[in-house]
């Protein structure tokens, strides 16, 4: 994220706190790739000053939530109590768990929770059966849409409008041999997960993996959530693992739906 993006198209906001937009860039410059940056790192990352990183970084120690080694900066436990309030104050999370552990229990295979944040599906809720992927999947994880059933599950039911701006953000990039790598082909795909239910990928995001979602509405009929279930070529074929999987997760999302208020008419 560069300066020039911080303060992108928000000119003349009076309401608009800039220096609270750039102390969440410098808490999102760290990431699994880079977890001990230093603040040259950090600067480079957000496109601030050396001097600004060095003031937020302050600040953010002060705070609890960032702590220094010498020249590194790592984040402190307490960045969890953000996402730990989130969990505990947000309704579709609680609904989601225990469909999540019927899911996991009747399949064998983990079973998550997936909400859509700009191009990308955020792990709200896991329920870990076996490690099945080389990334680290947890809570908090982030994963691109396009490239994933949770995220394919998400905008097959999203208004056009906003398919039409993921899509134009989306930096297309071939995973595997088997990524969908353009908006057209994406298009037509989810076209095509409409009019199945739920949606199936193979080894897009990455080699042996199969997942498959469902979407979850909410009493005004968006698509609010995804639950999906994962598992590796090693275990099933797609066809295997559609017959195991699919109507027990597409079950479980109409179920969640229901209990959140959406009416099918």
């Amino acid at each position: 994220m560069s300066s020039t993006d911080l303060g992108n198209g928000r000119n003349g906001d009076r309401d608009f706190i800039q220096s609270i937009e750039r102390g969440f860039a410098v808490l999102h410059a760290f990431d699994d790739k880079d977890p001990n940056p230093t603040l040259a790192e950090l600067a480079s990352k957000t496109g601030l000053s050396r001097p600004a990183v060095r003031r937020i970084l302050l600040t953010l120690q002060k705070l609890g939530y960032v702590a220094s080694h010498g020249t590194r900066w790592s984040l402190t436990p307490r960045v969890l109590s953000i996402g730990q309030h989130y969990t505990s104050s947000h309704a579709l999370v609680d609904s989601a768990l225990p469909k999540l552990v019927e899911i996991a229990e009747h399949t064998s295979e983990s079973a998550s929770l997936g909400v859509l944040d700009g191009t990308e599906v955020v792990y709200a809720a896991r329920v870990p059966v076996r490690r099945i992927m080389s990334i680290n999947v947890s809570v908090g994880t982030r994963v691109p849409a396009f490239a994933t059933s949770m995220g394919r599950a998400l905008l097959a039911w999203s208004p056009r409008e906003l398919v039409d701006q993921v899509l134009e953000r989306t930096q297309f990039q071939r995973f595997t041999d088997s990524t969908i790598d353009n908006a057209d082909d994406l298009r037509a795909e989810l076209a095509r997960i409409r009019e199945q239910g739920y949606a199936l990928t193979l080894a897009e995001l990455e080699d042996g993996l199969i997942t498959l979602a469902a979407p979850v509405f909410d009493t005004t009929g968006h698509a609010v959530g995804v639950l999906a279930c994962s598992t590796s070529t090693g275990r099933h074929t797609p066809g295997s693992f559609r017959d195991l999987a699919a109507k027990r997760v597409v079950d479980c999302a109409e179920r969640l739906s229901s209990e959140l208020g959406y009416r099918l008419h």
